[in-house]
Protein backbone atom coordinates (compact mmCIF):
# COMPACT_ATOMS: atom_id res chain seq x y z
CA UNK A 1 0.00 0.00 0.00
CA UNK A 2 1.59 3.23 -0.84
CA UNK A 3 0.28 6.80 0.79
CA UNK A 4 -0.81 9.51 -1.84
CA UNK A 5 -1.52 12.96 -0.30
CA UNK A 6 -3.80 15.73 -2.11
CA UNK A 7 -3.07 19.18 -2.08
CA UNK A 8 -5.53 21.08 -2.81
CA UNK A 9 -9.23 19.84 -2.91
CA UNK A 10 -10.48 21.89 -6.27
CA UNK A 11 -12.40 19.14 -7.89
CA UNK A 12 -9.72 17.38 -9.90
CA UNK A 13 -6.95 17.16 -7.35
CA UNK A 14 -10.11 15.32 -5.38
CA UNK A 15 -11.20 13.46 -8.43
CA UNK A 16 -8.29 11.80 -8.30
CA UNK A 17 -8.59 10.44 -4.63
CA UNK A 18 -11.36 7.84 -6.15
CA UNK A 19 -8.25 5.96 -7.85
CA UNK A 20 -5.75 5.95 -5.50
CA UNK A 21 -7.90 4.96 -2.64
CA UNK A 22 -10.15 1.90 -5.22
CA UNK A 23 -6.89 0.68 -5.34
CA UNK A 24 -6.31 0.39 -1.43
CA UNK A 25 -4.34 3.74 -0.90
CA UNK A 26 -4.18 5.52 1.79
CA UNK A 27 -5.16 8.87 0.20
CA UNK A 28 -4.77 12.14 2.37
CA UNK A 29 -6.41 15.24 1.57
CA UNK A 30 -5.58 18.31 2.47
CA UNK A 31 -7.30 21.86 1.18
CA UNK A 32 -5.31 25.56 0.26
CA UNK A 33 -6.46 27.66 2.37
CA UNK A 34 -8.81 28.61 0.01
CA UNK A 35 -10.44 24.96 0.74
CA UNK A 36 -11.51 25.39 4.47
CA UNK A 37 -15.11 24.73 4.19
CA UNK A 38 -14.92 22.03 1.37
CA UNK A 39 -12.40 20.21 3.93
CA UNK A 40 -15.10 20.67 6.42
CA UNK A 41 -17.64 19.35 4.44
CA UNK A 42 -15.87 16.60 3.16
CA UNK A 43 -15.22 15.69 7.11
CA UNK A 44 -18.60 15.67 7.59
CA UNK A 45 -20.07 13.77 4.81
CA UNK A 46 -17.63 12.17 3.04
CA UNK A 47 -18.61 13.32 -0.08
CA UNK A 48 -16.61 16.71 -2.18
CA UNK A 49 -19.43 19.40 -2.11
CA UNK A 50 -19.59 19.36 -5.84
CA UNK A 51 -19.72 15.80 -6.38
CA UNK A 52 -22.76 13.97 -6.44
CA UNK A 53 -21.04 10.40 -5.42
CA UNK A 54 -19.56 9.75 -1.93
CA UNK A 55 -15.57 9.43 -1.72
CA UNK A 56 -14.29 5.79 -1.32
CA UNK A 57 -13.89 5.06 2.72
CA UNK A 58 -10.75 5.59 4.31
CA UNK A 59 -10.05 8.95 2.63
CA UNK A 60 -8.34 11.10 5.65
CA UNK A 61 -8.71 14.88 5.57
CA UNK A 62 -6.59 17.98 6.68
CA UNK A 63 -6.56 21.48 6.95
CA UNK A 64 -3.56 23.67 5.22
CA UNK A 65 -2.06 23.97 8.50
CA UNK A 66 -1.71 20.08 9.05
CA UNK A 67 0.16 20.00 5.48
CA UNK A 68 3.04 18.78 6.54
CA UNK A 69 1.54 15.97 8.97
CA UNK A 70 0.08 15.01 6.08
CA UNK A 71 3.15 14.97 3.34
CA UNK A 72 4.81 13.34 6.54
CA UNK A 73 5.53 9.59 4.90
CA UNK A 74 4.15 10.04 1.39
CA UNK A 75 5.04 8.02 -1.20
CA UNK A 76 3.81 10.88 -4.32
CA UNK A 77 1.83 14.16 -3.83
CA UNK A 78 -0.37 15.51 -6.30
CA UNK A 79 -0.50 19.17 -6.76
CA UNK A 80 -4.59 19.71 -7.03
CA UNK A 81 -4.53 23.64 -7.48
CA UNK A 82 -5.31 25.77 -10.41
CA UNK A 83 -3.31 28.01 -12.23
CA UNK A 84 -4.30 30.65 -10.45
CA UNK A 85 -2.32 28.92 -7.70
CA UNK A 86 1.03 28.08 -9.47
CA UNK A 87 2.97 30.86 -7.30
CA UNK A 88 1.33 29.96 -4.04
CA UNK A 89 2.01 26.00 -4.78
CA UNK A 90 5.61 26.90 -5.51
CA UNK A 91 6.19 29.39 -2.52
CA UNK A 92 4.19 27.38 -0.07
CA UNK A 93 3.91 23.53 -1.27
CA UNK A 94 7.25 22.40 -3.02
CA UNK A 95 9.51 23.61 -0.48
CA UNK A 96 8.44 21.63 2.00
CA UNK A 97 7.85 18.08 0.39
CA UNK A 98 11.29 16.09 0.87
CA UNK A 99 13.47 15.92 -2.49
CA UNK A 100 12.61 11.70 -2.49
CA UNK A 101 8.72 12.11 -3.18
CA UNK A 102 7.75 12.84 -6.25
CA UNK A 103 5.03 15.47 -7.48
CA UNK A 104 2.51 15.35 -10.06
CA UNK A 105 0.64 18.01 -11.08
CA UNK A 106 -2.43 18.54 -12.59
CA UNK A 107 -2.48 22.22 -13.28
CA UNK A 108 -2.91 23.34 -16.69
CA UNK A 109 -1.16 26.12 -18.02
CA UNK A 110 1.57 28.42 -19.72
CA UNK A 111 3.75 31.32 -18.75
CA UNK A 112 4.46 33.32 -22.04
CA UNK A 113 8.61 35.26 -21.48
CA UNK A 114 9.88 38.56 -22.63
CA UNK A 115 12.01 36.67 -25.71
CA UNK A 116 8.45 34.98 -26.79
CA UNK A 117 8.65 31.57 -25.33
CA UNK A 118 6.09 29.62 -23.78
CA UNK A 119 7.24 27.74 -20.46
CA UNK A 120 5.45 25.32 -18.62
CA UNK A 121 4.20 25.48 -14.97
CA UNK A 122 6.97 22.69 -13.90
CA UNK A 123 9.55 24.47 -15.80
CA UNK A 124 8.00 27.31 -13.64
CA UNK A 125 8.53 25.24 -10.31
CA UNK A 126 11.83 23.91 -11.18
CA UNK A 127 13.42 27.28 -11.73
CA UNK A 128 11.39 28.36 -8.13
CA UNK A 129 12.88 25.78 -6.84
CA UNK A 130 16.59 25.99 -8.19
CA UNK A 131 16.83 29.07 -6.63
CA UNK A 132 16.67 28.21 -3.04
CA UNK A 133 18.91 25.02 -3.77
CA UNK A 134 16.44 22.01 -3.73
CA UNK A 135 15.43 19.79 -6.58
CA UNK A 136 12.34 17.67 -6.61
CA UNK A 137 10.83 15.60 -9.28
CA UNK A 138 7.81 17.63 -10.79
CA UNK A 139 5.59 15.64 -13.14
CA UNK A 140 1.99 16.24 -14.47
CA UNK A 141 -0.73 14.95 -15.75
CA UNK A 142 -2.38 15.95 -19.49
CA UNK A 143 -5.19 14.36 -21.37
CA UNK A 144 -8.96 14.42 -22.26
CA UNK A 145 -10.46 13.44 -18.47
CA UNK A 146 -13.19 15.86 -16.55
CA UNK A 147 -12.82 15.62 -13.05
CA UNK A 148 -16.77 14.64 -12.36
CA UNK A 149 -16.58 11.86 -14.98
CA UNK A 150 -13.37 10.27 -13.54
CA UNK A 151 -15.64 9.98 -10.23
CA UNK A 152 -18.47 8.55 -12.65
CA UNK A 153 -15.82 6.19 -13.70
CA UNK A 154 -15.84 6.99 -17.16
CA UNK A 155 -13.72 4.86 -19.23
CA UNK A 156 -10.32 7.87 -19.49
CA UNK A 157 -6.87 7.90 -20.86
CA UNK A 158 -4.31 10.58 -20.09
CA UNK A 159 -0.73 10.76 -19.89
CA UNK A 160 1.99 11.09 -16.97
CA UNK A 161 4.49 13.18 -18.32
CA UNK A 162 8.09 13.98 -16.42
CA UNK A 163 11.53 13.32 -17.03
CA UNK A 164 12.19 10.31 -15.01
CA UNK A 165 10.33 7.23 -16.80
CA UNK A 166 11.19 4.88 -13.62
CA UNK A 167 9.24 7.23 -11.31
CA UNK A 168 6.14 7.65 -13.95
CA UNK A 169 5.90 3.99 -14.15
CA UNK A 170 5.75 4.11 -10.06
CA UNK A 171 3.24 6.54 -9.99
CA UNK A 172 1.32 4.58 -12.77
CA UNK A 173 1.24 1.81 -10.24
CA UNK A 174 -0.20 3.20 -8.09
CA UNK A 175 -3.22 5.26 -10.30
CA UNK A 176 -3.83 3.49 -12.96
CA UNK A 177 -7.50 1.41 -12.76
CA UNK A 178 -9.42 -0.35 -15.40
CA UNK A 179 -11.05 2.84 -16.07
CA UNK A 180 -7.82 5.37 -15.30
CA UNK A 181 -5.50 4.20 -18.26
CA UNK A 182 -2.35 6.15 -18.24
CA UNK A 183 0.52 7.03 -21.37
CA UNK A 184 3.74 7.72 -19.93
CA UNK A 185 6.17 10.66 -21.86
CA UNK A 186 8.96 12.22 -21.06
CA UNK A 187 8.06 14.97 -22.99
CA UNK A 188 6.97 17.30 -20.49
CA UNK A 189 7.04 20.19 -22.54
CA UNK A 190 4.92 18.77 -25.36
CA UNK A 191 2.22 16.98 -22.78
CA UNK A 192 1.73 19.91 -20.57
CA UNK A 193 1.70 22.60 -24.49
CA UNK A 194 -0.51 20.70 -25.64
CA UNK A 195 -3.29 20.48 -23.00
CA UNK A 196 -2.62 23.99 -22.24
CA UNK A 197 -2.81 25.39 -25.89
CA UNK A 198 -6.29 23.88 -26.04
CA UNK A 199 -7.83 26.31 -23.91
CA UNK A 200 -8.11 29.63 -26.23
CA UNK A 201 -9.13 27.02 -29.12
CA UNK A 202 -11.97 25.43 -27.12
CA UNK A 203 -13.01 29.06 -26.08
CA UNK A 204 -13.08 29.95 -30.01
CA UNK A 205 -15.10 26.87 -30.51
CA UNK A 206 -17.75 27.23 -28.25
CA UNK A 207 -18.62 30.86 -29.42
CA UNK A 208 -20.14 29.11 -32.63
CA UNK A 209 -22.49 27.49 -29.84
CA UNK A 210 -23.61 31.22 -28.72
CA UNK A 211 -23.34 32.74 -31.90
CA UNK A 212 -26.38 30.04 -33.35
CA UNK A 213 -28.05 30.75 -30.19
CA UNK A 214 -27.91 34.23 -30.64
CA UNK A 215 -29.19 33.82 -34.38
CA UNK A 216 -31.86 31.35 -33.74
CA UNK A 217 -32.52 31.40 -29.79
CA UNK A 218 -31.60 29.75 -27.02
CA UNK A 219 -33.40 26.62 -27.28
CA UNK A 220 -32.38 25.86 -31.02
CA UNK A 221 -30.80 22.86 -32.32
CA UNK A 222 -26.98 22.42 -32.05
CA UNK A 223 -25.28 23.29 -35.53
CA UNK A 224 -22.37 21.05 -35.80
CA UNK A 225 -20.86 22.67 -39.42
CA UNK A 226 -19.58 26.05 -37.68
CA UNK A 227 -18.18 24.00 -34.94
CA UNK A 228 -16.46 21.41 -37.10
CA UNK A 229 -14.81 24.17 -39.10
CA UNK A 230 -13.41 25.80 -35.72
CA UNK A 231 -12.27 22.68 -34.40
CA UNK A 232 -10.52 22.18 -37.99
CA UNK A 233 -8.64 25.49 -37.41
CA UNK A 234 -8.04 25.01 -33.67
CA UNK A 235 -6.05 21.92 -34.92
CA UNK A 236 -4.22 23.56 -37.32
CA UNK A 237 -3.05 26.41 -35.11
CA UNK A 238 -2.46 24.07 -32.36
CA UNK A 239 -0.34 22.02 -34.43
CA UNK A 240 1.96 25.28 -35.59
CA UNK A 241 1.92 26.29 -31.67
CA UNK A 242 3.30 22.76 -30.69
CA UNK A 243 5.95 23.06 -33.78
CA UNK A 244 6.97 26.24 -32.10
CA UNK A 245 7.41 24.31 -28.76
CA UNK A 246 9.21 22.01 -30.58
CA UNK A 247 7.11 19.16 -29.52
CA UNK A 248 4.45 18.34 -32.50
CA UNK A 249 4.58 14.87 -32.15
CA UNK A 250 1.79 12.22 -33.06
CA UNK A 251 1.48 11.93 -29.39
CA UNK A 252 1.54 14.96 -28.04
CA UNK A 253 -1.10 16.14 -30.80
CA UNK A 254 -3.45 13.24 -29.48
CA UNK A 255 -3.51 14.31 -25.78
CA UNK A 256 -4.06 18.11 -27.06
CA UNK A 257 -7.02 17.02 -29.38
CA UNK A 258 -8.87 14.69 -27.10
CA UNK A 259 -8.32 17.08 -24.45
CA UNK A 260 -9.80 20.17 -27.05
CA UNK A 261 -12.68 17.60 -27.42
CA UNK A 262 -13.43 17.14 -24.15
CA UNK A 263 -13.16 21.04 -23.14
CA UNK A 264 -15.58 22.09 -25.75
CA UNK A 265 -18.11 19.97 -24.61
CA UNK A 266 -18.05 19.28 -20.65
CA UNK A 267 -15.99 22.28 -19.44
CA UNK A 268 -16.43 26.21 -17.86
CA UNK A 269 -14.22 27.03 -21.11
CA UNK A 270 -17.33 26.09 -22.85
CA UNK A 271 -19.94 28.45 -20.96
CA UNK A 272 -18.04 31.73 -21.96
CA UNK A 273 -17.58 31.09 -25.02
CA UNK A 274 -21.50 30.31 -25.72
CA UNK A 275 -21.77 33.88 -23.50
CA UNK A 276 -19.50 35.90 -26.03
CA UNK A 277 -21.25 34.21 -28.97
CA UNK A 278 -24.45 35.30 -27.85
CA UNK A 279 -23.28 39.22 -27.43
CA UNK A 280 -22.02 39.31 -24.01
CA UNK A 281 -18.43 41.01 -23.33
CA UNK A 282 -15.61 39.50 -21.75
CA UNK A 283 -17.03 41.58 -18.65
CA UNK A 284 -20.56 40.88 -18.55
CA UNK A 285 -19.18 37.09 -19.02
CA UNK A 286 -17.58 37.09 -16.49
CA UNK A 287 -20.35 38.25 -14.17
CA UNK A 288 -22.62 36.02 -15.48
CA UNK A 289 -20.13 33.21 -14.05
CA UNK A 290 -19.64 34.65 -11.07
CA UNK A 291 -17.63 32.31 -9.11
CA UNK A 292 -16.06 30.07 -12.13
CA UNK A 293 -12.51 29.74 -12.77
CA UNK A 294 -11.52 30.93 -16.10
CA UNK A 295 -8.20 29.65 -16.58
CA UNK A 296 -8.91 29.44 -20.21
CA UNK A 297 -8.61 33.21 -20.43
CA UNK A 298 -5.56 33.42 -18.85
CA UNK A 299 -3.60 31.05 -20.95
CA UNK A 300 -5.13 32.51 -24.32
CA UNK A 301 -4.11 36.02 -23.49
CA UNK A 302 -0.30 34.66 -22.36
CA UNK A 303 -0.28 32.57 -25.58
CA UNK A 304 -1.33 35.51 -27.57
CA UNK A 305 1.45 37.85 -26.21
CA UNK A 306 3.98 35.16 -26.87
CA UNK A 307 3.25 34.99 -30.28
CA UNK A 308 3.32 39.03 -30.76
CA UNK A 309 6.59 39.24 -29.57
CA UNK A 310 7.78 36.27 -30.73
CA UNK A 311 6.20 38.03 -34.22
CA UNK A 312 8.55 41.05 -33.24
CA UNK A 313 11.94 38.73 -32.98
CA UNK A 314 10.85 36.93 -36.59
CA UNK A 315 10.00 33.43 -35.39
CA UNK A 316 6.12 33.76 -36.18
CA UNK A 317 3.67 35.26 -37.86
CA UNK A 318 0.35 36.32 -36.33
CA UNK A 319 -1.64 35.88 -39.56
CA UNK A 320 -0.90 32.06 -38.91
CA UNK A 321 -3.09 32.42 -35.85
CA UNK A 322 -6.43 34.00 -36.98
CA UNK A 323 -8.50 32.19 -34.37
CA UNK A 324 -6.44 32.56 -31.37
CA UNK A 325 -5.45 36.07 -31.92
CA UNK A 326 -9.32 37.03 -32.96
CA UNK A 327 -10.02 35.29 -28.89
CA UNK A 328 -7.53 37.73 -27.82
CA UNK A 329 -9.05 40.82 -28.95
CA UNK A 330 -12.44 39.63 -27.58
CA UNK A 331 -10.69 39.38 -24.01
CA UNK A 332 -8.42 41.93 -23.97
CA UNK A 333 -10.04 44.42 -26.34
CA UNK A 334 -13.46 43.62 -25.51
CA UNK A 335 -14.04 43.37 -29.39
CA UNK A 336 -17.34 41.41 -30.35
CA UNK A 337 -17.51 38.54 -31.30
CA UNK A 338 -16.96 38.13 -35.41
CA UNK A 339 -15.19 35.24 -37.08
CA UNK A 340 -12.71 35.44 -39.77
CA UNK A 341 -14.22 32.76 -41.39
CA UNK A 342 -12.28 33.48 -44.67
CA UNK A 343 -9.04 33.70 -42.69
CA UNK A 344 -9.09 30.10 -42.55
CA UNK A 345 -9.60 28.85 -45.97
CA UNK A 346 -6.39 27.79 -47.51
CA UNK A 347 -5.33 26.82 -50.88
CA UNK A 348 -3.08 23.67 -51.45
CA UNK A 349 -1.24 22.92 -54.85
CA UNK A 350 0.50 20.00 -54.82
Amino acid sequence: MAIVTIIGSGMMGSALAFPARENGHEVRLVGTHLDREIIEACKATDQHPKFTRPFPAGLKYYQIEEMEEAIEGADMIIGGVSSFGVDWFGTHVLPKIPEEIPVLSVTKGLVNTEDGKLLTYPDVWNEMMRKIGKKLSINAIGGPCTSYELVFHDQSEVAFCGTDMKILEKMKSIMATDYYHISLSTDVTGIESAVALKNGYALGIALTIGLNQKEHGIDSELHFNSQAAIFGQAVKEMYKLLDYQGAATLENMSVGYGDLYVTVYGGRTRLVGILLGRGLNIDEAKAELNGVTLESLVVAERVAKAIKTAAKLGKLNPADFPLLMHVDEIITEKKPVDLPWEAFTFTYNK
